[in-house]
């Protein structure tokens, strides 16, 4: 899965959709997408990733509490 680092606009590739929906996870491990040689795997907190259409994650694979009232 494809997603977008917010500040600098790079894609990067998800390589745990599991830890990416998994609300008790603040970090995903992905692969930036720049450039042609492959990139080391690096973690990302969740909070710095939306779609590539520029779309925020889902409340619920962040916030392990969503359901509850605030």
């Amino acid at each position: 899965m494809l997603l977008q680092e917010k500040e600098t606009g790079s894609l990067v590739e998800v390589l745990d959709v599991q830890a990416l929906i998994n609300p008790a996870e603040n970090a995903v491990p992905v692969r930036i997408q720049d450039g042609q040689e492959e990139q080391d795997p690096e973690s990302y907190g969740k909070d710095v990733l939306v779609f590539p259409s520029g779309e925020s994650l889902p409340r619920c694979w962040m916030d392990a509490e969503y359901r509850a009232a605030k």
